[in-house]
Order: structure tokens, then C-alpha cells, then sequence
């Protein structure tokens, strides 16, 4: 029976040029003979299956479901997913965009009536302490049971305790209406003209098989787009949704360049995701020049042409250190790149980034959020193009629209005509219930899409954790019934005694992100007693940013959450909290919401790129009780950090840092380095005579505030605090010497010694003022 169901569904997915789906729900085992026999009524060969799943030993290529983005940049003619140990939805989504057209996707779930209420290792991870498995809900489950059962282009086969008992609840089938729709589709109006799509642009400057090379008109525009990177200071971003052919588009380019003697580099998160551009720029210059060794030193990985160019693969680390020694640079799967790395290829001579825009790729979206910024202010002449045709599957694919929905891969904010308008007075406050959201898809579509669009680290898995984690609350603003501003809520803290004693001990404990921090890496044992809510998220609508609604939200929750609110015995959390990359901009935006600065990592976030702050903001004595002393902890901290892990820190975000710690400072210098601070700024002294002195002096005035301008701030920061080389220090801060940097420094040691001096250093500047 399901050997005859794969059949007819693969029969009319080849016929569409479509996918579909086969659902086999039921006992574990059985359902893997069922997807045996399904694969083997279908002729495929092993080597074009690929199977998820936390067993072992199957015959087929087979990944884990946390290591599911090996999939990413290919293709197979069948995965097959098993959901029943560990049913992660950023797996289901990278499966999903694997299946090539005329492909399945195979399901092994538990009985459909009771996979909602079926705890596994996935629920485990949202079971964060003090929560148990058993408060994890099942929301994410029922929605996703939902859509299989009403999509179209899903079967769906009940399995019994032998064949026999199997029974087809939907056949999958949608019809010969979908072949005729596809046959209609290429011959009429709609269809794209092979004249259009394979014709060479008037003016054109890559070879003319390039463009013969391309499958639809949207491949064709961006290969015209990436003849731009023949020019230096041209930089071209390729956006698209899976299945699009910008790998291949980009494959082209390269091919082309070097076939005109270019040498272009090309990188992605790995090998195996740039595959399908090496493959079209090898078939370009075998086309083009043949008989020839298409074969580098570096095999496969490195593509020779008879004018000297090459197409040749680096490790994203690796290439970045080498872009400027490029011609070009391409880096396919921007997306799952962090953006500290793609800074490294602004040093390109020309560089092209091609990026998912929906589809998850990698873990989020720090190429759309944050890079993309940054390459705009750039010194490239940046030029867009977005491929929109589908070409390894037909346009109106029903296992798209279908994975789309259920993980709401295309969940976009409410449009911009519909919030314009808003005053951040008449927007309501509200808490999206998880069942409320469950019962209204626009509601959950626009709160979900604004954490997608604002945020570079939201994903499939997230959205399983707004429905079901017990630990997450959500709030918004809502304007005329559109969602114009959310928040996603942590609940940390207030845990037992044994978990403290553990954490301190080394153990990781989930979804605690501050208490952790300062319990093992700060060395509090008493932090995580304490409880907390941390600020996960928050996005206003694009269209609304600068105008208020990012801090009348969070007004609305620490009016709800403290004080008389609803958490805890005595009715409040004992603080606020948020950690993220910090940049001055919103270390400014948290300090002015009373949020101050314990912390600040030793590293750099691998998605961000920046340095992760985490802020407080009390609301008891003992929420003020952990905030004080570690203030004062991070005070005390950074005036050694600042020489050591964070010498690299820009300057400003140690500016807003500082500024944002509510530790006191006192200034208490011998009377030798008053003498040495006194006549660096007034006298015929030095700075390096008593750098510690100076050290003390930038530490305290940075944290209070200084009438000195950001320049003389930031030379605080850089020569005093990060102990810079004077050199470097006056080149970065545009000083025309190193000796007016110095003297630029001796002034700025003027009001600070009129600030915190003592009377002896005031008796001693009075030596040099009066003469």
C-alpha cells in the first residue's frame, strides 16, 4: 500500500515538476520499513536519499537532527525526516528545501491524534529550569498536524501493527488540473520566453554561453547584475528564496570572469554549499574552452582557464583574510555567515554576496539585519537583484506554500500602508496568549514576522518556542489592529540552591542566559536565587522606528512585571534584564530605559560580530543588591579589560558600556601620581610617568560623565584605557602628530583634575597655573 502511494505521488510530481509529501505516522519501526519500501518502489538510488533521524545505520546518506544543515545548498530526490525521538522544525525546514522537483519528502511520525501531546528530546531543551518537560505544551505540534492534514500535495498513511491494518487517509493527489495548469503555464502568456531568458543583454561583456546557460529570465538579469564585479568598487547582492538558481547564476559569473583571465574567490559556509556554483562554472569553461585541464592544484575545488583565470574555493575564515588579493569575491549562503566575517570581504576589489531570503539558511539573519547596513556605508557601489522563478520546482509548488505556512518561512511585519499612520498614544498594550495566537494566523504571522525581520537570529525553532516554551511570554502594541511593536519575555532565576551549586560548578543550565553569565562566568553563586525577566527580543515595525513604540513597550512591561505584577509571591520580579550586541546606539536605548552594565563578553558573538553586553534594570532590594555588586565587579574589571580582552572594543561602545554602569567611583591617588597626572596637564610632566593614575581618572569619568567632547572621550579610551600606541591612536582620531595627541591628552587631564583632585593636586596645579 505505500509502495503505491509513493508511486502515484512521485508520478505526479515529476509530471508537475513539484514535490510532495508522504506522511507515515504510526510506530517508529514500522514507519521506517514503510520508507523503505517507498524509496525502493521509486527506483532512486541511495546515493540521492538523505534521511534525519537520530538513529544510526541506515543504507541512505544520513545526518542528526541538530547537524540537519548539511543539507543547506543541496539537492536529493528524496529526504526522509523522522520525527519521533527528536523533532526539531529547523530540521524540517532544511529537509524540506533539499527536495529537488519531482522529489518526496518523507514524514515518520507518531499517530497524528497524539503527536501533540508526545514529549521528546526537542521539548526537553525548552524545559528550561525551574520548568519540567511536563509544562512544555504541544501548540507548535497541533498547528503543524493542522497543515497536514488540509494541505494540498500530502498523503497521509496511518500505519497499523502490520500492513494490512495500514490505512491511506489522503492520497496526496491534487489532480491532473496541476499538470494541465503546468502545461499551460509554459506555453502561455505567462511563460518565460527562451529568447528572454537565454538571449545576450545588448552590451554585454560575458561570454555569450553564460547567458545561453540560463534557465529563466531572473537567472539572466542576475548574471547581467554580476558583470558589475568586472569593476572595482562594485558590489552586487543576490536575494532570493530556495530553488531560485542564484548558486547557479553565481557559478555562471564566476566562470565567466575567469574565462576573461579574472581570478575569483569563492566562499561558503562549507564546500559542499557552494557545489552547485563550481558545477556551473566548470560546465561554462568546458563549454567554452575545451580541452583543457579544468584542474588546479586545488582539484575540484580550484577551476584553471586559458587566460590565466580561475574559480577557486576558500574556507570563509580563510578567504576573508585573502579577499583584497582577488580580482573578486563571491560568498554564496551570506546569511549563515557571521558579520564580522563578511566584513573581511569589504576589502575585495569587487564582491558579490548571494542570500536566502526566506528559508532560514544558516541560523538567522545577520546579513539582512546588520550587515546589509554596513555594506550601504560602505565604499561600494552596491547594485540589487532578486530571483523570483522557481527553477529546480514548478511556481505554484504545493509543499512551498505548505512549509512556508507551518513554519512561517515567509512571515512578514503588517505593510507599511496599514501602521503608517500610528500614534504611539492610541496603540493598545496587549499579551499574546500562545492560544491566541494559535487561533489567529495574522496575529501570530505579524508578531513572528517583525522578530523575523528585525532580528538576525529568529528561526524555525523559535517558533516552537513562542507556542509551546513555559519559560517565554510575548507582549505587543497594537494599532488599529495591527501589531506595531513585540516583545519575547524570558523568565530566569529563582532557582534552588542544588542548580546554583551546580551552575557554579560548572554546569550548564538552559535558558537561565544572565543568571548563567554571572553565576560561572562572574563567579556569583548567588545570582540565579534572585528572579528575572529578560528582554529576548524586541522589533518595532520598520515603518514606526525612531517614533517611541520600543519604549512605551518596555514601560508597559515593567509596569505589568514590577512592582505590583503578577510574578512571584510578593507580586514582582526582582529585575530586568538584557543581553545583546552591544553598539552605541543601543547601549544608549537601554541606559535611557534605567538598564545598566555588568557585563560585556570577552569575545565576539559569532552571528553578530559585536561584543555582547548584559544589562539590569532592578526592581527589588535584591534585584538592586546583585546590580550593585556587580557594577561594581565590571568596574573593577575593565579597568584592566580594556588593555587586555577588550583592547579592540571600539571606543564608543566603551563609552556607552561605562557610561551605563551605576557603580560609584573614587579616585584615590598617592601624592606622587597627582604630581605626575598634575604635570602631564598643566606642567612639563608625562603621561607615562603614572599610566595606572590615568587609568583610574578615565574609569571614573566615563562613568559619570565628562564635559569633555567625544574625541578627548575616546582618546580616554584608546591610549589611556586600551593602551594604544601613540601612533595608531593619533592616526585613528585624526590628530596631525603623535605630539598633538599627546598635548590633546594633557589638555583632556585639565577638568579632570579640577574634577576629583585633592587639595594637594589642586595646591599643585596652582604652581603651573600661576606661572
Amino acid at each position: 500500500m505505500i509502495a503505491g502511494v509513493a508511486r502515484e505521488l512521485r508520478a505526479e510530481a515529476e509530471r508537475t515538476n513539484e514535490r510532495r509529501v508522504l506522511v507515515l505516522a504510526g510506530d517508529r519501526d514500522r514507519a521506517i520499513d514503510g520508507a523503505y519500501d517507498a524509496i525502493e518502489s521509486l527506483g532512486l538510488d541511495d546515493g540521492t536519499v538523505s534521511i534525519v533521524s537520530t538513529r544510526e545505520g541506515f543504507r541512505f546518506e544520513e545526518h542528526r537532527p541538530r547537524g540537519a544543515d548539511e543539507l543547506l545548498g543541496r539537492t536529493r530526490e528524496a529526504v526522509v525526516v523522522d520525527c519521533h525521538e527528536r523533532f526539531a522544525p529547523n530540521a524540517l525546514g532544511r529537509a524540506v528545501g533539499a527536495v529537488d522537483g519531482g522529489g518526496l519528502l518523507v514524514l515518520l511520525t507518531p499517530p497524528l491524534d497524539e503527536w501533540p501531546g508526545v514529549r521528546d528530546r526537542f521539548d526537553d531543551s525548552l524545559a528550561v529550569p525551574p520548568y519540567r518537560v511536563e509544562d512544555v505544551t504541544g501548540r507548535f505540534r497541533q498547528r503543524l498536524v493542522s497543515t497536514l492534514r488540509t494541505h494540498p500535495g500530502i498523503a497521509l498513511v496511518a500505519l497499523g501493527d502490520d500492513p494490512e491494518g495500514d490505512v491511506v487517509e489522503r492520497d496526496g493527489l491534487t489532480g491532473e488540473q496541476a499538470a494541465e495548469e503546468a502545461a499551460d503555464a509554459e506555453d502561455g502568456d505567462d511563460a518565460v520566453d527562451p529568447s528572454d531568458a537565454r538571449g545576450v543583454p545588448p552590451g554585454a561583456t560575458f561570454a555569450a554561453g553564460a547567458y545561453r546557460a540560463c534557465r529563466t529570465a531572473d537567472q539572466a538579469r542576475a548574471l547581467r547584475a554580476f558583470e558589475a564585479l568586472t569593476e572595482p568598487g562594485s558590489a552586487v547582492v543576490v536575494e532570493s528564496d530556495r530553488g531560485r538558481g542564484k548558486s547557479s547564476a553565481a557559478g555562471l559569473a564566476a566562470g565567466a570572469l575567469a574565462l576573461a583571465g579574472r581570478d575569483v574567490l569563492v566562499t561558503a559556509p562549507a564546500f559542499r554549499n557552494a557545489a552547485e556554483v563550481f558545477a556551473r562554472a566548470r560546465e561554462l569553461i568546458a563549454t567554452e574552452a575545451a580541452d583543457i585541464d579544468l584542474d588546479g592544484e586545488g582539484g575540484e575545488r580550484d577551476l584553471r582557464t586559458p587566460a590565466g583565470g580561475r574559480v577557486r574555493f576558500l574556507p570563509p575564515a580563510a578567504a576573508a583574510a585573502e579577499a583584497g588579493e582577488a580580482d573578486a569575491a563571491i560568498v554564496d549562503e551570506a546569511a549563515a555567515l557571521p558579520v564580522r566575517l563578511l566584513e573581511g570581504f569589504l576589502d575585495a576589489p569587487a564582491v558579490a554576496f548571494c542570500t536566502t531570503v526566506h528559508g532560514y539558511e544558516g541560523a538567522g539573519r545577520g546579513f539582512a539585519v546588520r550587515f546589509r547596513e554596513r555594506l550601504l556605508d560602505s565604499r561600494f557601489a552596491v547594485r540589487d537583484v532578486r530571483l523570483d522563478e522557481p527553477i529546480r520546482y514548478a511556481r505554484d509548488d504545493p509543499v512551498e506554500a505548505w512549509a512556508s505556512r507551518a513554519l512561517l518561512l515567509d512571515a512578514r511585519p503588517a505593510v507599511d500602508a496599514a501602521v503608517s499612520g500610528a500614534s504611539v498614544g492610541d496603540a493598545s498594550y496587549r499579551a499574546l496568549d500562545p492560544d491566541d495566537l494559535l487561533a489567529d494566523e495574522t496575529l501570530l504571522g505579524e508578531a513572528f514576522g517583525l522578530l523575523v525581520a528585525a532580528h538576525y537570529r529568529t528561526e524555525p525553532n523559535d517558533l516552537a518556542r513562542l507556542l509551546d516554551a513555559p519559560n517565554l511570554a510575548a507582549r505587543a502594541l497594537v494599532a488599529d489592529g495591527r501589531v506595531v511593536a513585540v516583545a519575547l519575555l524570558a523568565r530566569e532565576g529563582g532557582l534552588d540552591a542544588e542548580t546554583r551549586r551546580g551552575m557554579y560548578e560548572g554546569e550548564r543550565v538552559r535558558g537561565n542566559m544572565v543568571p548563567d553569565v554571572l553565576t560561572s562566568q562572574l563567579r556569583d553563586e548567588a545570582a540565579a536565587e534572585p528572579r528575572g525577566l529578560r528582554t529576548v527580543r524586541i522589533a518595532t515595525h520598520h515603518a514606526l522606528r525612531d517614533a517611541g513604540f520600543g519604549s512605551r513597550l518596555l514601560d508597559e512591561v515593567h509596569a505589568e512585571f514590577g512592582g505590583d505584577g503578577p510574578e512571584g509571591e510578593d507580586g514582582s520580579v526582582d529585575y530586568f534584564s538584557v543581553g545583546y550586541g552591544a553598539t552605541p546606539r543601543l547601549l544608549r536605548f537601554w541606559r535611557r530605559a534605567s538598564y545598566r552594565t555588568v557585563h560585556l563578553s570577552t569575545t565576539r558573538n559569532d552571528a553578530s560580530g559585536e561584543y555582547s553586553a548584559v544589562m539590569l534594570r532592578p526592581e527589588t532590594a535584591a534585584g538592586r543588591d546583585l546590580l550593585d555588586r556587580h557594577a561594581v565587579a565590571f568596574r573593577d574589571r575593565e579597568r584592566d579589560g580594556l588593555s587586555d580582552a577588550h583592547r579592540d572594543v571600539d571606543p564608543d561602545v566603551v563609552r556607552g558600556a561605562l557610561r551605563a554602569c551605576s557603580a560609584p567611583v573614587s579616585v584615590d591617588l598617592t601624592e606622587t601620581e597627582w604630581r605626575s597626572v598634575v604635570g602631564a596637564s598643566v606642567g612639563p610632566g608625562m603621561y607615562d610617568s603614572a599610566p595606572g593614575a590615568f587609568r583610574d581618572l578615565a574609569i571614573a569619568a566615563l562613568i559619570e560623565g565628562t564635559d569633555l567632547n567625544g574625541r578627548e572621550e575616546r582618546l580616554l579610551v584608546r591610549k589611556v584605557l586600551q593602551g594604544r600606541p601613540w601612533e595608531a591612536v593619533a592616526d585613528e582620531l585624526d590628530y596631525v602628530s603623535t605630539s598633538a595627541c599627546m598635548r590633546a591628552l594633557g589638555d583632556a587631564a585639565v577638568p579632570l583634575v579640577e574634577r576629583y583632585g585633592t587639595e594637594f593636586a589642586l595646591e599643585e596645579r596652582e604652581r603651573f597655573v600661576d606661572d
